[in-house]
């Protein structure tokens, strides 16, 4: 079983990460959308403060957005 939380964060925000309270370690270890606006956080036990108010996600509810073309590039199959 997945125990983890996921919030999606605009990119602007990143500089407010603590990584400290995390599972990410750093900006390099972040999932951005395709377009690069969001990114995705995800933590274990209680909401880090820096987080608290936005909208969370279990790990089926975090799949599901992720499968999304807002996420993930589909490539159409070759010709």
């Amino acid at each position: 079983m997945n125990d983890r939380t996921y919030v999606i964060i605009d990119a602007d925000d990143v500089a407010s990460v603590d990584y400290g309270a995390v599972c990410e370690t750093s900006t390099d270890t972040l999932r951005y959308s395709v377009d690069g606006t969001k990114t995705v956080i995800q933590f274990t036990g209680n909401t880090p403060s820096f987080l608290v108010g936005e909208t969370q996600y279990n790990h089926d509810e975090i799949r599901a957005v992720m499968a999304t073309s807002e996420w993930t590039e589909h490539l159409d199959p070759p010709e």
